[in-house]
């Protein structure tokens, strides 16, 4: 993961990009990203699988460059978050979704 993260952030630095990746920029990239990979399935659930993968990863690669941003370690706050999930979603019989 961390030779990954590292090719991200060289090839943003290679393009001196950084300076219009701020936090603010970067969730709206994110949320733009989204509302693209939404557009898959507007109105059915035929999608290119091709284009599904193609946004996923636009919300990864902004989503790694905000938590590097920030100063934080993305197996850390992934870990983290799952710790908490578990808390609150703990395993029972019936783990349906309510």
């Amino acid at each position: 993961m961390k030779e990954l993260i590292n090719e991200i952030i060289k090839f943003r630095d290679d393009r001196d990009w950084k300076k219009y990746h701020t936090l603010d920029n970067l969730a709206k990239s994110i949320s733009i990203e989204s509302a693209e990979l939404l557009e898959n399935f507007q109105w059915s659930n035929d999608h290119d699988h091709e284009n599904v993968c193609e946004e996923l990863a636009d919300i990864m690669i902004y989503s790694i460059m905000a938590v590097e941003l920030i100063g934080e370690d993305v197996e850390d706050i992934i870990r983290q978050k799952m710790k908490k999930n578990a808390l609150k979603y703990p395993l029972n019989r019936d783990n349906s979704l309510r």
